[in-house]
């Protein structure tokens, strides 16, 4: 699992393309965000074109880990005074990042006007991206529920702590009773050990299988405990350029690999169907 790979990049054609992943946890805390930051950036050296949108649309995160400061934000998108492609920051090797803003609670909730405008905008994005990135917030929020049933897959991070994996089998029961989704990716962040993140895997099967029907859990990957991860948030760089033979690191790049390589939806691909999911268009 920590052994550095060679990876290729595949060809991204195809109507399974431009490819939306939410990254989501039930709670906060289990470093979400700074795996989406380092997914993104390992994507992008792969020569990628990857957008990473702040789903934390109140409470912004990942201009903070990356060390810039947005002078605009979502909210002037919503007011109409900005596009979409107005907002887009150039991050670390050219990954495209589309801030969110910080203490804005009518963001935390959007409304049908302020869907429908994402609908519009994000169109106008679909040919100049391969990867969307949504980093959602933690939780199950309205925002939360929206984006992880839009998107075309979707990735939970949990830590092996017991109110982890209870808050995330808490978010996958309400996509599932709600929404009918029922398929998911597992990463166990911060494990010791392999076993350990086994471990917290096989909790949560055996929790859906008593309890949630026709649910289907991957266990995408097991992240170690690395002390660098913390030392990068303390720089404000991504863990993937300060330290790139840390085991984190090593774990991240196969991480990405493994993504690519899955199998996407053709049904449920593509920008344009993603914001549409957003507006309840699509069912």
């Amino acid at each position: 699992m920590y052994q550095d790979l060679m990876i290729h990049k595949p060809k991204l054609q195809g109507p399974n393309f431009p490819q939306v992943w939410a990254i989501s946890s039930g709670k906060g805390g289990v470093g979400k965000t700074n795996l989406a930051v380092n997914l993104a950036i390992a994507w992008q050296k792969l020569g990628y074109r990857v957008l990473l949108f702040d789903g934390d649309l109140g409470l912004a995160n990942v201009d903070v880990l990356l060390g810039i400061c947005p002078q605009e934000n979502i909210l002037q998108v919503f007011e109409g005074k900005r596009s979409l492609k107005d907002l887009l920051i150039k991050g670390p090797h050219g990954l495209l990042i589309l801030p969110a803003s910080s203490g804005v609670t009518r963001l935390t909730h959007l409304n049908e006007r302020q869907k429908l405008r994402l609908l519009e905008e994000f169109e106008d994005l679909e040919e100049e991206v391969d990867i969307v990135i949504l980093d959602t917030p933690a939780g199950i929020s309205e925002n939360v529920l929206y984006f992880n049933m839009a998107s075309q897959e979707r990735i939970l991070v949990v830590t092996p702590e017991p109110t982890s994996i209870t808050d995330a089998y808490a978010l996958i029961k309400v996509l599932c009773q709600r929404y009918a989704v029922k398929n998911f990716h597992l990463v166990v962040n911060r494990a010791q050990h392999i076993g350990q993140g086994r471990q917290v895997y096989s909790q949560l099967v055996k929790v859906i299988e008593k309890f949630l029907g026709g649910v289907s859990l991957n266990l995408l990957g097991i992240l170690p405990l690395d002390p660098v991860v913390t030392r990068a948030v303390r720089a404000q760089q991504p863990f993937l350029d300060l330290y790139p033979q840390a085991r984190i690191s090593q774990s991240v790049r196969l991480l990405a690999q493994e993504l690519i390589a899955l199998d996407g939806h053709p049904m449920d691909g593509g920008l344009k169907f993603f914001a549409r999911k957003i507006m309840g268009v699509a069912r």
